[in-house]
């Protein structure tokens, strides 16, 4: 009888370790969604501005986004959120008396590699919200959506770290 229990358990550790080993890790590019805000022009006033509006949209996207538990549901949530995002953006440049208006779209972008919070973005092709200001032509300011690194400390919502190893034997045994 021990041999048989020493036996299944290491073919638990064989096929724990060979579903690890076939999946794919899924590349940064994948893995993360972007933020980036652009103002209208390098100005003093638009720049200005443009961290103006960064406070209020990381204060509107901090609840849209805190339930996304995947990538995909944190896309999904932001495309439904567009008129909102523009609305909040919008309120901000009128208050400052900007007679521009902002745009706001989730499309692939370009990034140069960037260390945010720790985390290293290698350079590479992104999923991101876009928000123009304006024409869009000066400096901008951006973070990581998802998972959720602009927010961490903010509005109550922080980063949550997820062992996929943990996962996998969790979902094998759940079976």
């Amino acid at each position: 009888m021990k041999k048989y229990c020493i036996v299944f358990a290491l073919l638990i550790i064989i096929i724990v370790t060979a579903a690890v080993f076939a999946q794919k890790e899924p590349s940064a590019e994948s893995a993360y969604l972007r933020l980036h805000i652009r103002a209208d022009s390098n100005s003093a006033a638009d720049q200005a501005v443009k961290y103006e509006v960064k406070e209020a949209i990381v204060e509107y996207l901090a609840p849209v986004v805190a339930g996304s538990e995947s990538k995909q549901q944190a896309v999904a949530a932001l495309k439904a959120a567009i008129p909102g995002i523009e609305e909040t953006a919008n309120a901000v440049l009128a208050e400052g008396g900007f007679a521009y208006l902002s745009h706001a779209e989730i499309r692939k972008e370009e990034f140069p590699t960037r260390v945010y919070e720790g985390v290293t973005l290698e350079a590479g092709v992104y999923d991101a919200l876009i928000i123009e200001l304006g024409s869009g032509k000066g400096d901008n300011w951006w973070c990581v959506v998802y998972p959720p690194l602009c927010f961490a400390g903010e509005a109550g919502v922080g980063v949550q770290y997820r062992s996929r190893i943990w996962e996998i034997i969790r979902n094998f045994f759940a079976d």
